[in-house]
């Protein structure tokens, strides 16, 4: 800050030693003015003039010291107190900016609640006609365009159920019910969820669960099997998924395994960002980026800790580690 001090007085630094150097030099060349005796004054003069930017200093940098400890929010209740003029100006322009800058997102933020009201109620009312529709593809009797248009459907299901959490997850903490569950009931769910698909890329499901009960919520844990299922049954071709449950440390340990096409090594610490969708694939359309974006989003609320190791061409295992009971505590709405 001293630094900085000095610099924004440097002009007048300068200008105080010119008229030092511009007394010596007058008193030089005209030999009425003692010389000594203008060494003295200007020596004086130098010593106040420092006295005096110390004063200064400490008047004036309290203010934008103030400013710069400041914590970096919208609170202006730990604003200094301005005792000049030009601190009364910083001030009123800090004050009126802040208080644009609230209404500006008090305004954005009322704008995207109701966008997400809006989609949520469109995905609403979206689901009952794909609700008939599966009904009148259950009547269709050629197999063969039945089992098409059942995956095209389960694709639209699958699309439209991760939009709906995508935009529920930054409130899911309101919308948590922690409870002892049945870890076959779940994954049996959405196993017969993705059935008719499993059927037609010739995917089994081997499940094999020691433990069975686990301590956490069964909408948003089967969201997590939903998508890892989705990916396994999606990029493999006639091969089983197997499910594994044990327990460690009083943790329930679930292991899922595909014999896929794998990950590559490089994009391993990747697949969980947003957006992320492969350096091998980056051509592929259908991807989204988005599913084990949001895997991850809820199993750190769940405190759920997921590990996942693949060999390209030979697969990929995900390893979901449940919390322990009295860590559970942590999350509200238990």
């Amino acid at each position: 800050m001293i630094i900085k001090f000095l610099k924004e007085k440097r002009s007048w630094i300068l200008f105080i030693l010119f008229l030092q150097v511009l007394n010596l030099l007058i008193a030089s060349m005209d030999k009425t003015i003692s010389l000594q005796s203008m060494i003295y004054i200007c020596f004086l003069a130098i010593i106040f003039f420092v006295i005096f930017l110390i004063i200064r200093y400490q008047k004036e940098t309290a203010f934008y010291k103030s400013l710069a400890d400041r914590e970096d929010n919208l609170d202006m209740s730990n604003l200094p107190f301005p005792t000049s003029p030009f601190e009364e100006i910083m001030e009123k322009s800090i004050v009126q900016q802040t208080e644009q800058l609230k209404k500006e997102i008090q305004q954005h933020s009322t704008q995207l609640e109701q966008e997400k009201d809006e989609l949520l109620s469109w995905i609403h009312e979206v689901k009952t006609p794909l609700t008939a529709l599966h009904l009148i593809i259950e009547r269709i009797e050629d197999q063969k365009l039945k089992t098409a248009l059942t995956y095209e459907w389960l694709r639209i299901h699958l699309l439209l159920d991760q939009q709906l959490h995508q935009k529920r997850i930054p409130f899911m903490q309101n919308d948590l019910y922690i409870e002892t569950i049945d870890l076959e009931t779940v994954i049996f769910d959405e196993i017969r969820t993705l059935q008719s698909w499993c059927m037609q890329k010739g995917i089994g499901f081997e499940v094999d669960l020691t433990v069975s009960a686990v301590l956490t919520d069964s909408k948003w844990l089967a969201f997590i099997f939903r998508q890892i299922f989705t990916n396994g049954v999606k990029y493999s071709e006639n091969a089983d998924i197997i499910i594994q449950s044990t327990i460690k440390n009083e943790q329930v340990i679930v292991e899922i395994q595909d014999f896929g096409r794998g990950i590559e090594a490089h994009d391993l610490p990747r697949i969980f960002d947003k957006g992320f969708t492969s350096t091998a694939n980056h051509h592929n359309q259908q991807s989204t980026g988005m599913g084990l974006y949001l895997v991850k989003k809820v199993a750190e609320a769940l405190l759920i800790h997921i590990d996942v190791k693949s060999v390209v061409h030979q697969g990929t295992t995900f390893t979901l580690t449940f919390p322990k009971k009295n860590d559970l505590v942590q999350i509200t709405g238990m």
